[in-house]
């Protein structure tokens, strides 16, 4: 396969070190993204039949709902193979316990007659991908998280099969991780329902989960209607490695995120020219034997070769990557001086994909640079603050003159007398 190879400063000069995710370049797809929300929020149920039969190659009878019967999830788990079912559960545990750890205590600010309020929403609606792959770790990444935060009702929507029935991994993962109803909706169309509301879909508080361009495109025409966790762009992982790392290993974890997706994109930035030679060695005999090689060669991989890993952290910082894998002596030290990443893995026996299945931090993350100021999906993503004043006459004084000053100060003249009228 081709592997782009740059220095620092060609790296920097080039087009490829500002990669970003611009939905601009979808302009198709967009106004066929906005046609589809206007329909689900104008006809409801009658929408999403149609286009069911027409994007997903099925939509229930009329009469017929698109929840799966609640006991066919229960079912699925019962008749998932055992050691599946364990790696599910296995998974689900490890996620649970380092979701709880994210819940906080209300916070109290400067006095009791201050505080933020802290409570979950009441629904969520999450979405799990059906397209190129099922992903029941997906399902317990973004289910798990609201379970945790409290949300009352969870809602799932993945795309059906042509016979309307849902992988079972999908449902056997949502019985184990406590959804309330599991929709055979997909794109688009599922993510109006959940923003919007329909006849047999209720509507939603926020909306998560990762899914294609028209699924991320909704969710950026929905916004304001209903919450959402972010816009997604295509997987990505930054690898630092120094000359000792195994060439074998950083070729594994490459290939390993670039099989998601052919806009996917792996980064590999090195002080040693020997290893980048390897590891472009190791990728292509590695990707002859991959079942999805064909996606691998599409997606972007580059290797930029540095005099020293301090340029590393730099090249990093500005990449802002979903994924960094680091596998050099000061890995840790390395590690707390990128601002700048998604989820960080650290030595030679973190790949990635122990953070995407059964680590515990979540696999839903910002993309395309957005680390440089979002955070991985987690219980937050279902919280609210509201922010709660008990103040009395005292406080009132004690408000006063600078309150009435400011009101002033921008022309707000009934907002001075507000203040003014209870002190006189």
């Amino acid at each position: 396969m081709t592997v782009k190879r740059f220095d620092a400063g060609s790296w920097r000069e080039s087009p490829w070190s500002r990669r970003r995710f611009d939905l601009s370049q979808f302009a198709v797809e967009r106004v066929v993204v906005s046609e589809i929300c206007v329909r689900v929020q104008r006809e409801g149920d009658s929408a999403l039949r149609e286009l069911g039969k027409k994007f997903d190659g099925w939509a229930p009878a009329q009469g017929e709902s698109f929840a799966v019967p609640q006991a066919k999830l229960a079912e699925a788990a019962s008749r998932l193979e055992l050691a599946d079912r364990a790696a599910l559960e296995f998974a689900a545990a490890r996620i649970r316990d380092f979701h709880e750890r994210q819940l906080v205590q209300p916070a109290s600010v400067g006095s009791e007659s201050l505080r933020l309020v802290t409570r979950p929403v009441k629904r969520a609606g999450l979405y799990a991908p059906g397209g190129r792959a099922a992903y029941p770790s997906t399902v317990l990444m973004t289910v798990i998280p609201a379970r945790v935060a409290g949300v009352a009702e969870v809602a799932l929507a993945t795309p059906p099969r042509s016979d309307g029935s849902v992988t079972p991994a999908i449902l056997a993962a949502a019985h184990i991780a406590g959804v309330d109803a599991v929709y055979r909706i997909g794109g688009a169309q599922a993510i109006a329902a959940f923003a919007y509301g329909t006849e047999s879909v209720p509507r939603v508080d926020v909306v998560a989960g990762p899914g294609n361009i028209y699924v991320t495109l909704a969710k950026k025409e929905v916004f304001g209607s209903v919450g959402v966790d972010g816009i997604a762009g295509p997987t990505e992982i930054a690898l630092v490695a120094d000359g000792d790392a195994r060439p074998d290993f950083v070729a594994a974890d490459l290939a390993a995120q670039l099989e998601h997706d052919p806009l996917a994109w792996g980064v590999l930035v090195t002080d040693s020219a020997k290893l980048a030679d390897r590891v472009e060695e190791e990728l292509e005999s590695l990707v002859l034997g991959l079942e999805r090689s064909e996606i691998i060669r599409q997606a972007h991989c580059c290797v930029v070769v540095v005099d020293h890993l301090e340029e590393a952290i730099r090249i990093v910082d500005d990449f802002a990557p979903e994924h960094l894998l680091i596998v050099a002596a000061e890995g840790e030290r390395i590690a707390a001086r990128v601002q700048n990443a998604g989820a960080v893995f650290v030595g030679p026996y973190a790949t990635v994909p122990l953070g995407d299945y059964t680590a515990g931090p979540n696999h839903t993350l910002p993309t395309s640079g957005a680390a440089r100021y979002a955070s991985p999906l987690g219980v937050q993503t279902f919280l609210k603050r509201t922010s709660v004043l008990s103040l009395n006459r005292e406080d009132l004084k004690t408000l006063r003159d600078a309150t009435v000053r400011l009101a002033e100060l921008e022309g707000l003249g009934a907002h001075a007398h507000a203040v003014e009228v209870r002190l006189e």
